[in-house]
């Protein structure tokens, strides 16, 4: 009883195990052999034996290995003058689940099987005055549970485990109707032939190289591709906008200022834009908008008419002194609208600096 309560803690303990990570599949056949005590169901009234085992086994998934062992084991009598001499070996084949732990060297395994064992049972006949061997077959049922390791082709294993005995033609022992007999032992396994060659799988080919397209070119070096650019034959160095096209140039004709609320060119101012006509003079191939601006006092369309008149100022100096009108655009006035400099300070009150900044007129540059 005490043999069959722990076989049912046994199966108990295998069935709590729980698979943690598979490893990759390796369905090579493999030998297996293990040694081992038999500790002898104590109805047998035989001595605990050494047994051993030889089979064969393969994995079929990375989980699952089928095994058909062959088993022997010759126990000795613990009592000679019963003459219960008790030889069993026998044929079985197993389910092995194996649990893989990551990163352990040492993983787990459970063993469910069943047999076919080959009892001789040596006895005495007192009415016949002499002893006898019965020989018979009886089914078998096996459970373990054990630890393996691995290296490369070869694997380590110790197990302990149960064999259920249907047998219950015993001689010996005449009030038993099946034996239980515990099994501890230690083996080896031995893969055969080359490891499987893992699966390599192919490099995606190479994504297919796209056609130049408008978008990759920019003809005219002038940093907008051709597919935007709406300019294709800007000359080198031209200042362009995100269209390709050339964008205006302002040149601020700094000191060329108005005293305020007016339109007269100050002394000062004249001889700026002296310099101003050298420089068209010098590149012909310029043209220029004349704009003018005023600050913020007044209204604005007061301030629109004042800035016009500056522009016009401008306007007649640079013609009265052989710039040619055909490459002057304007004269425009701006009024207040375009500020450069604040015309108040962030308190609210009057910025005088700033509006007389903005008191100015500029050439913008056309091309």
């Amino acid at each position: 009883m005490k043999k069959t309560i722990l076989c049912l803690a046994l199966l108990g303990a295998m069935g709590a195990a729980q698979s943690v990570m598979a490893q990759s599949f390796d369905d090579r056949w493999y030998l297996d052999g293990s040694l081992g005590w038999n500790f002898q169901d104590k109805a047998r009234s035989d001595n605990n034996a050494l047994f051993g085992t030889f089979g064969v086994g393969k994995y079929v998934n990375s989980d699952w290995s089928f095994e058909l062992n062959f088993d022997y084991q010759d126990p000795q009598e613990t009592n000679p003058s019963l003459g219960n001499h008790w030889v069993q070996y026998g044929v079985g084949i197993d389910a092995l689940y194996h649990f893989h732990v990551e990163g352990a060297n040492w993983n787990p395994y459970m063993r469910m099987g069943v047999g076919w064992q080959r009892e001789k049972e040596d006895f005495i006949n007192p009415n016949l005055l002499g002893s006898f061997t019965r020989n018979d077959n009886s089914a078998t049922v096996d459970v373990g549970f054990g630890l393996e390791r691995q290296w490369g082709r070869y694997g380590v294993r110790t197990e302990f485990g149960a064999r259920y005995d249907d047998d219950n033609n015993s001689v010996n022992a005449p009030n038993a109707n099946h034996f239980v007999d515990l099994l501890a032992s230690v083996g080896m396994t031995v893969a055969l032939g080359n490891p499987p060659v893992k699966a390599v799988e192919p490099a995606p080919p190479p994504p297919p190289v796209a056609a130049a397209t408008c978008a990759d070119k920019d003809s005219d070096g002038d940093g907008v591709n051709d597919c935007n650019d709406k300019c294709p034959n800007t000359p080198s160095g031209q200042t362009v906008g995100p269209d390709g096209c050339p964008v205006p140039v302002t040149i601020d004709l700094r000191g060329v200022n108005f005293d305020f609320d007016k339109s007269k060119l100050r002394p000062d101012a004249v001889e700026i834009l002296g310099q101003a006509v050298e420089v068209l003079k010098k590149y012909p191939e310029l043209k220029v908008e004349v704009a003018g601006h005023t600050d913020s006092v007044g209204t604005d369309a007061y301030n629109q008419k004042l800035s016009e008149r500056r522009a016009k100022a401008v306007y007649d100096y640079l013609v009265s002194n052989g710039v040619d009108a055909g490459r002057l655009i304007g004269p425009h006035g701006y009024g207040e609208t375009r500020p450069i400099a604040p015309n108040t300070n962030p308190d609210g009150s009057d910025n005088p600096e700033g509006r007389a900044k903005n008191r100015r007129t500029e050439l913008n540059v056309q091309n």
